[in-house]
């Protein structure tokens, strides 16, 4: 059983196009599939640069008695408030 929707004029004519195969992709198709494969792209070497780092971070929240989750939640929390020292001139 299939669902049936009620379409106005304007939808129908797009379905009309989609299943006669007259809708084509446009020219930003491609730029979106470069900006999706950029953004992966960056993921990977974020997610890189977390795991070099990750077992540092369980050492130091060992060494404050604290849990890994509270840890990062607290180093994030003070590096958004601006508690930091810049280490650099």
């Amino acid at each position: 059983m299939q669902n049936q929707l009620a379409l106005d004029k304007y939808e129908q004519e797009i379905l009309d196009a989609f299943e006669n195969g007259k809708l084509h992709p446009t020219s930003s198709q491609a730029n979106y599939q470069s900006i999706a494969r950029n953004t992966l792209e960056r993921n990977r070497q974020v997610n890189h640069l977390v795991k070099n780092e990750y077992h540092g971070s369980k050492r130091k929240s060992f060494r404050k008695e604290t849990t890994y989750p509270l840890y990062i939640q607290k180093v994030l929390h003070n590096f958004i408030h601006g508690f930091f020292k810049k280490a650099y001139p």
